[in-house]
């Protein structure tokens, strides 16, 4: 129990919550006095220690019962045990119907077999377990695991069993008996790993490095400090991580193509060639994008992130042809294709130094339209990142609808709100009717998210 509260201090100190030395042992003496069987002083006994104000507060509900759980999930029903050989036989026959891996879950279901560790480990490093340290990435993480091991599906394979199960000759009480066992077990499956997912969590909490507050990624990017860039310029490689494995994830669950032939007529020679079963080409088309970043001083670090996540996800996308803007415009493309992402981006920052009122968006596009329309197509997403503030110079609107007209959607990444756009220099409005989308990037979660988007 003791090395648990000190896990369990750990993951309250990676979350922000000052916990002192002097208050770390003042909670374990509190817990020798007032002991750990009933669930309720114990929880009392550490909040009184370690809480000292309302966001500790949630903090401490948050991460309590992912380290103390007070609540034990039932056991899973062998729904075998209350019926008769030919009954077990006749439901294990419409199991058999089932495709693979689902006739494999339908089958652990009715004998009520739990998940072992080891099964719950692989899922867990398929869906990027290893990787959260944040509780934000619970219910993410826990879906993931879920599509694995596609419980969703077996949902719906189960609230369509009773008809077969009558079939059989299963009297209908007795169906629907079964059926409701097996939608419970399906639950206490999903509770297994969601309490898996919570307590890998709390792990990795514990045993992060110090120093990495997970409330840094809402931080707003007019806010960082330089101390603070470095250490979220850390997080990226893992963010893109997480992303590829999200976009794989859906890849593989797509149900989207053509009727494939060929492949149908081979799926169905065991039914002497007529069509049982559909066969459809896979269409997963990765997107292509042109992507424009400012990088003078106020929009530095946000495009920074950004083509640093964009170029860690270069095996998710068809080309990216990427610029950089102040005053002028920049092809820096190449310089990805000589050096890593993250050497890329700081050698274009390094030859293109911030200065404060030199922005000019409407000459950059000018530029961009003289000499790289071409790289722009009807199946390109053309994105800006930028706060559209152009010192009062030419927007150039008849040039951003011309490139406009060409690409497939123009979307524009702006760490402003709709409220900054009528403030000052900012020509967000002007440009806004020609976008098909504006999204929000104020810091680097925003960020990962719209990121997600584009790939979607």
């Amino acid at each position: 129990m003791q090395a648990q509260i000190v896990n369990f201090i750990s993951a309250m100190r990676k979350m922000g919550v000052p916990v002192s030395l002097a208050e770390s042992i003042e909670a374990q003496n509190a817990v020798q006095i007032t002991g750990a069987e009933d669930k309720t002083t114990f929880r009392l006994s550490l909040r009184s220690t370690l809480v000292k104000s309302r966001r500790d507060q949630v903090h401490f509900d948050n991460l309590f019962p992912l380290f103390f759980s007070s609540h034990p999930r039932p056991p899973l029903i062998d729904i075998r045990t209350d019926l008769n050989d030919a009954q077990a036989d006749a439901i294990r026959q419409v199991i058999h119907q089932a495709s693979g891996d689902l006739e494999e879950l339908l089958n652990r279901l009715f004998q009520g077999a739990e998940l072992t560790q080891e099964e719950m480990d692989r899922l867990g490093k398929m869906a990027g377990l290893q990787h959260a340290n944040s509780l934000r990435y619970k219910g993410w993480v826990t879906r993931r695991m879920e599509q694995a091991l596609r419980l969703g599906e077996a949902q719906q394979a189960i609230m369509a069993l009773t008809e077969g199960l009558v079939g059989e000759g299963i009297p209908r009480e007795l169906a629907e008996q079964v059926v409701r066992m097996l939608a419970e077990n399906r639950e206490t499956i999903a509770e297994q790993l969601r309490s898996f997912t919570g307590s890998r969590i709390a792990e990795n909490l514990a045993d992060s490095k110090p120093g990495i507050d997970s409330d840094l990624l809402d931080k707003p990017f007019a806010s960082l400090s330089e101390e603070d860039m470095q250490i979220l310029r850390d997080q990226v490689k893992r963010l893109a991580a997480l992303l590829r494995s999200r976009v794989a994830l859906r890849q593989k669950r797509a149900k989207s193509g053509q009727l494939d032939p060929k492949a149908t007529i081979r799926a169905n020679l065991r039914h002497g060639g007529v069509p049982a079963k559909l066969v459809f080409r896979s269409r997963h088309i990765k997107p292509k994008l042109v992507v424009m970043c400012d990088i003078s001083t106020s929009m530095r670090y946000c495009s920074e992130l950004m083509l640093s996540l964009i170029y860690e996800l270069q095996d998710q996308i068809t080309r990216t042809h990427a610029f950089a803007f102040i005053d002028r415009l920049e092809f820096i493309t190449p310089d990805f294709e000589r050096q890593p992402g993250m050497e890329a981006v700081r050698s274009i920052l390094a030859r293109n130094p911030p200065g404060y009122y030199s922005t000019d968006l409407g000459f950059s596009l000018e530029n961009f339209s003289r000499d790289y329309l071409d790289t722009i197509d009807s199946r390109t997403s053309f994105i800006i990142v930028g706060d559209a503030r152009n010192n009062y110079n030419d927007p150039n609107l008849a040039v951003f609808e011309k490139i406009v007209k060409r690409s497939h959607r123009t979307l524009w990444i702006n760490p402003e709100s709709r409220m900054q756009w009528m403030v000052g220099d900012s020509d967000m409005v002007r440009y806004a009717p020609y976008c098909d989308d504006i999204l929000r990037a104020g810091t680097l979660n925003e960020l990962t998210s719209v990121v997600d988007k584009l790939l979607s």
